[in-house]
């Protein structure tokens, strides 16, 4: 399923980014330990487990909300349908969590603690977990986000109550130099000197060292007005394939690149763009110009099984993005509370790594429930695909979705690649 990224409509374009990927301010900080596991209390839950949602209904990412609320919604029930958790039903709170020029997301996190809320899964936007971040750790209520890819948010402090069901965008450098060429083709990299750029060229750089297959790099930012020198640069190097990093702000940036790299010969399969410009260029390139051109995206395409499934619970929501990895983040959330025997929300975030990895497999809520009823050891992998948090929250292997581009300037999803 392809994304609907629309332009040019670059105003809400800007926002729509800064929403997607990391901003400014902190250096990397050290990551605490997670909450002990280990705890031989009485449980701190009133025994039902409530899960509060932080999704955009209202703003310029509000379109990203109904697949994601519909994964969790569609997980709950069949959370429920198995028995729930601890015995009885788990509870849905759904709230807004806005866009980065509100602060709807705070109010919505104080009035799901309120409501005492166990766990939030949310929100859709970078900017906004690693802004509540500091919110979540003083409530002691883990957060798990199915759609935040920002590599800086493996380096904020959140005390192990935050987690995240997507890759972080940093793996796409692997999985850029794992897929272009079978790992044998001369690469050339154009990027923008952001955290998300400088993310993809580390990565990148560090799987094509020992081939050499990495002949060019160039850096733009928000001042290189005239690509033709980066160009120049790159045809210098004579690569097989190209591939161009820049946020989706950079828009008017873009359209001058990609036009100015096809026009020299490093259009159609020869170029790459990557997850935060892969977007519907009809309304802003000439048509033929992006033909064969690829895309990668974070995340897995829905099965018709699963899109069926969805259709059931909300038979309106017809954009799936996101909503694989929102079911799977609520499947964690509701084993956690079960192997902890606490829905809490210290309980649950205490036991996320544990039920994510190292026992015995299993890929659903009911399956998982069986096994936990002889051992105390589970790892879930789900829909998405397999999960295994890290120290930091992190999941790894990262799943992405190679995407063709067609004379029109939309694209369409053509394969997946896993990479980490």
């Amino acid at each position: 399923m392809s994304r609907s990224r629309t332009l040019p409509a670059i105003v809400s374009g800007v926002v729509f980014s800064l929403a997607l990927v990391s901003c400014s301010a902190t250096s990397p900080l050290p990551v605490p330990p997670a909450p002990s596991s280990a705890s031989t209390t009485a449980p701190a839950g009133d025994g039902v487990l409530r899960i509060g949602t932080l999704f955009p209904s209202t703003g310029v990412q509000s379109y990203l909300g109904g697949g994601q609320a519909a994964g969790v919604a569609l997980a709950v029930k069949e959370i429920n349908d198995a028995g729930g958790v601890l015995g009885k039903p788990v509870e849905m709170l759904a709230r807004d969590s806005g866009d980065v020029t509100t602060t709807t997301i705070e109010s919505s996190i104080a009035d799901l603690v309120s409501a005492k809320a166990d766990v939030l899964i949310g929100p859709s936007s970078s900017v906004l977990a690693e802004r509540v971040i500091p919110k979540i750790v003083a409530a002691k209520l883990p957060m798990i986000s199915p759609a935040a890819t920002s590599p800086r948010l493996s380096s904020v402090a959140s005390q192990g109550y935050f987690f995240r069901t997507i890759g972080s965008a940093a793996l796409e450098g692997s999985a850029l130099a794992k897929t272009i060429g079978g790992g044998k083709a001369r690469i050339a990299i154009v990027y923008f000197d952001d955290d998300m750029g400088r993310a993809i060229l580390g990565t990148m750089r560090a799987s094509l060292a020992a081939s050499g297959a990495l002949v060019s790099v160039q850096k733009i930012d928000g001042t290189t007005k005239d690509p033709a020198p980066i160009v120049a640069a790159v045809k210098a190097a004579t690569p097989d394939d190209v591939v161009f990093v820049s946020p989706f702000s950079a828009m008017e940036q873009n359209t001058g690149m990609i036009t100015q790299l096809t026009a020299a010969g490093w259009g159609g399969a020869k170029l790459w763009l990557t997850s935060q410009n892969t977007a519907d260029y009809s309304q802003a390139l000439p048509v033929g110009t992006l033909t064969n051109v690829n895309g990668l995206l974070e995340g897995v395409g829905p099965t018709a099984a699963f899109a069926a499934q969805v259709a059931a619970v909300a038979p309106a929501v017809t954009d799936l993005l996101f909503a694989e990895e929102a079911y799977d983040a609520t499947i964690l959330a509701a084993l956690a509370a079960t192997a902890a025997k606490d829905a809490n929300g210290a309980a649950i975030a205490a036991r996320l790594r544990e039920v994510s990895a190292g026992g015995i497999q299993c890929t659903t809520y009911r399956e998982c429930l069986d096994v936990l009823k002889t051992s105390t050891d589970i790892n879930y992998d789900g829909i998405s695909g397999a999960i295994t948090f890290d120290a930091n929250g992190d999941t790894s292997p990262a799943h992405f979705g190679l995407y063709r581009y067609g004379a029109e300037g939309r694209f369409a999803r053509v394969g997946d690649v896993i990479a980490g």
